[in-house]
């Protein structure tokens, strides 16, 4: 199966003040993609929860977490046992970690959606590769974001090899904004998990992450 690719498809932001209609109207829109994207959301999780792949072994798929219209989306390759734990992506210490360098960067949590290129831990890392990344293609077509945030080498790989349409290959050159497709740009860095206990790791890694910080004010606010 090969999911549709994201659309170049924009959400409205907000721009000049404007005129009472002309705010309700955005208002309704902006709802309107909101509500959209909860349920595509909630048909891909329920998808994803009821794979056959995972029933042999009992495992539960890791779901994504954040906002569906999320600017920026994180992905890397597989859970660490707390996210496994409760079902959630970026539970845990990663999520702690990401938590604080959002808000030393000034970054809005709100603005994040963080997911999994391999969902479930019933398969080899050689059979994951080929049965979980549709997910993530169905995942960045609902999102939309205007960046992706790869996390180590295994993601790199995986997200490289989807061959979306007009798409680039993401280069191992941590802490360099890349362009990917034309509605989307590109942070590789460091994978979080493998982080968090070194001091020198963590010092790579919040080098390459930063970055993000300066991206983010670059943003036009509309």
């Amino acid at each position: 199966m090969t999911p549709d690719p994201p659309s170049p498809e924009r959400r409205p932001r907000a721009g000049r003040p404007a005129r009472p209609r002309e705010a309700d109207a955005r208002d309704d829109i902006q709802e309107a993609y909101l509500k959209r994207a909860i349920s595509e959301i909630g048909r891909l999780n329920d998808e994803i929860s009821t794979c056959e792949l995972c029933h042999p072994t009992d495992t539960l798929p890791v779901m994504g977490s954040g906002s569906p219209q999320a600017e920026i989306m994180m992905v890397k390759w597989t859970a660490s046992a707390a996210e496994r734990e409760e079902g959630v992506a970026f539970f845990g210490r990663s999520g702690t970690a990401v938590l604080k360098s959002m808000h030393r960067l000034g970054i809005d949590p709100l603005a994040l959606y963080g997911t999994l290129c391999v969902k479930c831990g019933h398969q080899g890392a050689e059979q994951a590769a080929r049965d979980c990344p549709p997910w993530l293609v169905r995942e960045l077509a609902i999102v939309m974001p205007k960046l992706l945030v790869v996390m180590g080498e295994p993601a790199l790989e995986a997200v490289n090899a989807l061959g979306l349409p007009l798409s680039e290959p993401i280069r191992p050159e941590p802490g360099v904004i890349q362009r990917w497709t034309p509605a989307t740009e590109a942070l590789f860095v460091p994978d979080i998990d493998q982080s968090l206990d070194e001091q020198g790791a963590k010092r790579r890694f919040w080098e390459a992450f930063r970055v993000l910080g300066q991206w983010w004010e670059a943003q036009p606010p509309y």
